[in-house]
């Protein structure tokens, strides 16, 4: 997992709140447990008509927002089943960090461990953002996790509280696995006193 430390770029005011894990990615979709080539379907049903035609009042199709990496969005955001498809289409896109008032728990989580950022403020945080965001191409958000703070394309700084364990996984870019591969001289040396120990298990 790639590491999260801090992030300039585009940010896509999207202010639509509960945004569900199947507007995200439709689940004819859900058919590969690969997590690259998702972000071309990427809120399908909302960016392309019934004969796959870009929608052009769709955010992520102006030309403004093609490569935002940042989402400023409404809350409850990623309500639904919990598909972990979702982060995937997202990071797949280019998406790293969503901006919202609040996030479904589960889809909360797994961002975290897919590398993604979401960061929870509150609405009129928020709205200072969205107002950001709508400026276009030009306007440009910093987000630093290991300072905890966003700074808007005019200068202003907002800070955001995250969980330390949470912080520390996107910061090092260790999803689950990284976690036990940090433990791996521990798991081998147990493993062997147990087979010395014990031959005939």
């Amino acid at each position: 997992m790639d590491k999260f430390e801090k992030l300039t770029g585009v940010a896509a005011p999207m202010p639509m709140i509960n945004v569900d894990t199947d507007m995200i990615i439709p689940k004819q979709f859900l058919k590969t447990i690969k997590r690259s080539g998702l972000g071309k379907n990427l809120f399908d049903e909302m960016r392309f008509d019934d004969e796959g035609r870009e929608r052009p009042d769709f955010v992520l199709n102006r030309p403004q927002y093609r490569n935002a990496e940042i989402l400023v969005t409404g809350d409850n955001f990623g309500c639904g089943s919990s598909r972990e498809h979702a982060p995937w289409a997202l990071l797949d896109f280019g998406i790293r960090c969503i901006v919202a008032p609040g996030f479904a728990d589960i889809f909360f989580n797994n961002c975290f461990k897919n590398g993604i950022l979401p960061v929870v403020l509150p609405q009129a945080q928020v709205d200072m953002l969205m107002k950001d965001a709508e400026k276009g191409a030009n306007a440009r958000m910093t987000v630093d996790l290991d300072a905890q703070t966003i700074t808007t394309s005019d200068g202003e700084v907002i800070g955001f509280e995250v969980d330390a364990f949470k912080k520390h996984c996107l910061l090092e870019g260790l999803d689950d696995i990284g976690l036990t591969l940090e433990k791996a001289a521990a798991i081998e040396s147990f493993e062997a006193r147990a087979a010395a120990e014990r031959p005939w298990v």
